[in-house]
């Protein structure tokens, strides 16, 4: 799923990473580290809406992006 989309913003805490797939091309151990959580589950909420994907929750970057 991370590797279709063009855009990911990864929130953890107060903390937003953002990651333009097709400029950063990060590999596979980089994109786990934002999106798997500590059990091995990909974190959550996860939103895919088009070619963006949105883990975890931070509410300036639900606004921007969907509000």
């Amino acid at each position: 799923m991370a590797r279709t989309a063009n855009d990911i913003y990864a929130a953890k805490g107060k903390k937003v990473v953002h990651v333009n797939m097709k400029k950063d091309k990060p590999d596979d151990e980089t994109l786990a580290k934002l999106i798997v959580g500590p059990s091995g589950n990909l974190r959550a909420p996860t939103l895919l809406k088009g070619k963006t994907l949105v883990v975890g929750f931070n509410q300036e970057t639900y606004q921007q992006l969907f509000g």
